[in-house]
């Protein structure tokens, strides 16, 4: 079959596409054609033949050049194949009605998938084997000379299927309401005689029934009396239970009478011991007043001025080596352990000092940071322990100069950078020496030497893990 386009009558002549002749077959040179009629309404399709047109037209629309499918229908050939059918169906029909163009390029397409069936419908003739349903929709696509024929033919073959399945589809009903009939009627005769056994059965039960009932009157006439008997029996333990519920009440006036004598006694005895706390707290209030006047007048005596500087301090501002002895009893005052519920107890202490090795916590507690983010973790934290305390706090820095670069200090923290030549564990041991015997000193170093050392001047030592779990609760 040469491959060409079948030939339309509704589409003008300047849009008809030639026929491209096969190679070894000589081109005819053809007649002008007259004037082209006003295309004729499109005919009515039959339900089955509109849905394999627009099946036909569906398959082959992803096959078309971007630039041949119309552009109401490029979102559609995007489709999935089972559903571009179903829901482009109103625009594909419309499509092919409107635009004889695309129709006849899915006509050119639609042919070639049919074979010699759609040879047979182009020359106008439709194989007596054929399905109608195809031969029409290939006829409406291809529109040869007489397809409004070929469609009415195919629309009457189609209604003649279907009334032919109504007609087989009502006799196939009414073999199977007959079926039905025949199966109630046996079903009723079963049920028939069953329901004559369950007569029979009914009436046997019905007389066991009826000796029954008299055998229950019988026993409900001897529980009547037994229930009279019971009656009076409840009638006099009625009775006995009212006297005794007399003597419950008369009892119960006396116990709250005898507990209101009580609390009567307790309220003397409250009073009584309010006079005596009242007292203890005279007592109490006029020994602290004592104290307190003592206090006074001792630093009167002295005349003690108040410090702006503490001893720390003075450490920071002239690195000054002091080499006091240790003062008596400072050995006792420390304590060996590493427990970090003890830094808590420790800061606790009135007027405690908080002296931090800061590199050895830093790189014990988050070593992967730079120096600079260390210090600088390091220094907030140190810096809420004492808003909370409100203790005094020094941090020590190896470094031959005060470093760049450092967060605001915060208000109650002090940072020491150890000068060229000197470490820190060196100014860690001076800051512990320059502070007065029995004020608590609390030194954080897992540096054993630094331990040794500040533990030798009378300082509380604790290892940085204490100090690290105390910031991360904070």
């Amino acid at each position: 079959m040469p491959l060409t386009e079948p030939h339309d009558a509704n589409l003008p002549q300047e849009e008809q596409v030639v026929a491209v002749p096969v190679a070894g077959e000589e081109e005819v040179p053809g007649d002008l054609s007259p004037p082209v009629e006003p295309p004729e309404p499109e005919p009515s399709l039959p339900e089955p033949v509109r849905q394999r047109i627009v099946s036909l037209t569906a398959a082959v629309l992803p096959g078309l050049p971007a630039d041949e499918v119309p552009v109401p229908l490029r979102r559609v050939a995007k489709f999935a194949p089972n559903r571009r059918a179903r829901l482009g169906a109103p625009v594909i029909a419309a499509q092919l009605t409107a635009d004889p163009l695309f129709r006849q390029r899915v006509t050119a397409r639609v042919l070639a998938d049919a074979g010699d069936l759609g040879t047979a419908v182009v020359e106008g003739t439709a194989p007596a084997a054929a399905d109608p349903v195809e031969v029409a929709a290939l006829a409406y696509l291809a529109r040869p000379r007489g397809w409004r024929e070929l469609i009415e033919a195919s629309g009457a073959a189609v209604r003649a299927e279907a009334d032919t399945a109504v007609v087989a589809e009502l006799v196939r009903q009414a073999e199977q309401r007959a079926g039905r009939a025949e199966h109630d009627r046996a079903v009723a005769r079963v049920e028939a005689d069953k329901l004559r056994d369950e007569l029979a059965r009914t009436r046997e039960e019905l007389g066991q029934l009826r000796e029954e009932a008299r055998q229950l009157t019988r026993t409900l006439r001897e529980t009547q009396a037994r229930e009279r008997k019971a009656g009076e029996l409840l009638a006099t333990e009625r009775g006995r239970a009212t006297r005794a519920a007399a003597d419950v009440d008369a009892e119960l006036r006396r116990a709250r009478a005898r507990l209101a004598e009580a609390e009567a006694a307790a309220g003397v005895a409250r009073v009584s011991a309010k006079e005596a706390r009242s007292v203890d707290d005279a007592r109490l209030w006029l020994l602290l007043e004592t104290i307190g006047q003592a206090a006074v007048g001792l630093r009167r005596e002295l005349a003690l001025d108040p410090v702006d500087k503490l001893p720390a301090d003075f450490v920071a501002d002239a690195f000054a080596d002091s080499s006091a002895a240790t003062p008596a009893g400072a050995a006792a005052r420390a304590r060996d352990t590493d427990d970090p519920a003890r830094l808590d107890q420790l800061l606790a202490l009135p007027r405690a000092h908080l002296v931090v090795d800061g590199y050895n916590v830093t790189k014990r507690g988050f070593g992967e940071m730079s120096l600079e983010q260390q210090r600088k973790r390091l220094i907030s934290g140190l810096g809420g322990i004492a808003a909370q305390t409100g203790d005094e706090v020094t941090v020590v820095f190896d470094g031959a100069e005060r470093m760049h670069g450092l967060p605001p200090t915060p208000r109650g923290v002090r940072v020491l950078f150890s000068r060229k030549g000197e470490t820190a564990d060196e100014l860690i041991r001076r800051l512990v020496r320059a502070e007065p015997p029995g004020r608590p000193v609390v030194v954080i170093s897992s540096d054993r030497e630094v331990a040794d050392g500040v533990r030798r001047h009378g300082a509380y030592p604790l290892g940085a893990d204490s100090l690290l779990r105390r910031l991360s609760r904070s």
